[in-house]
């Protein structure tokens, strides 16, 4: 299970105090989001501007420098922080960082290597050029398929084809995806089987509803990205 950029139930989502209370509650995986500020830090957000998280404030996260976005007001007293910052806070736990840009690309890999957390996180982009330059600068660090390399999976698993889905996500070790894109189903028995065949784990987002999470635990998918990470905890552990 998979805190979804925390647990922001009473704290704005992406922020030390929502990943805090996901490590009180007791996750042992948290995901977030990688943007770069003005200054080139890795910076904690999902959505390029602040129109979404800051009441009155529209700016592009890439156009501030992070002293600046610390002064952000996010609700219950919470900035903007690091990815490095994270990775210090919270040593024992691992992490799924979705690398939004190219620009981060470097941030994050700095800030992976100064926290000597290549063996606790697993990176991701939709961009399957950045996942593999990510992949090429942290040698042995484990990556998700980006989403060109998910609809060739996708295509790779109506064969049941272990060494053609291998082939598909070229080096990737999980495939993280949604049920279904619009009319598209990418989630299928199929899909785990082969992936599994493959070496491969299939995470799941975004996931809040406890019978889904219930299904999809019984389908046999390896990880649940979720905003409820006070449910999916009670789901793990058979309550």
């Amino acid at each position: 299970m998979l805190a979804h950029r925390g647990l922001a139930l009473d704290s704005p989502e992406n922020t030390m105090l929502a990943f805090e209370h996901a490590v009180r509650a007791g996750v042992e995986y948290l995901e977030t989001d990688v943007h770069v500020s003005a200054d080139g830090e890795a910076v904690l957000a999902h959505d390029p501007t602040l129109r979404r998280v800051a009441v009155g404030r529209g700016e592009r996260v890439a156009d501030l420098r992070l002293a600046d976005l610390r002064t952000v007001d996010l609700g219950a007293g919470q900035g903007f922080a690091t990815l490095g910052e994270l990775l210090h806070a919270f040593p024992s736990t691992r992490f799924n960082i979705d690398v939004k840009t190219d620009a981060g690309v470097e941030p994050t890999v700095d800030a992976v290597r100064r926290a000597d957390g290549a063996d606790r996180v697993l990176l991701t982009a939709f961009s399957d050029a950045r996942r593999r330059r990510l992949a090429a600068m942290v040698p042995g660090v484990a990556t998700s398929a980006g989403r060109a390399s998910v609809l060739r999976a996708r295509a790779a698993s109506v064969t049941r084809s272990a060494p053609l889905l291998r082939r598909a996500v070229a080096g990737a070790h999980a495939l993280q995806i949604p049920e279904r894109v619009g009319r598209i189903r990418l989630l299928s028995p199929a899909l785990v089987d082969s992936a599994h065949a493959a070496g491969l784990e299939v995470h799941v987002w975004t996931v809040n509803d406890e019978a889904d999470m219930r299904r999809l635990l019984a389908l046999g998918v390896d990880g649940i990205v979720t905003d409820r990470a006070d449910v999916a905890l009670r789901v793990v552990a058979g309550n």
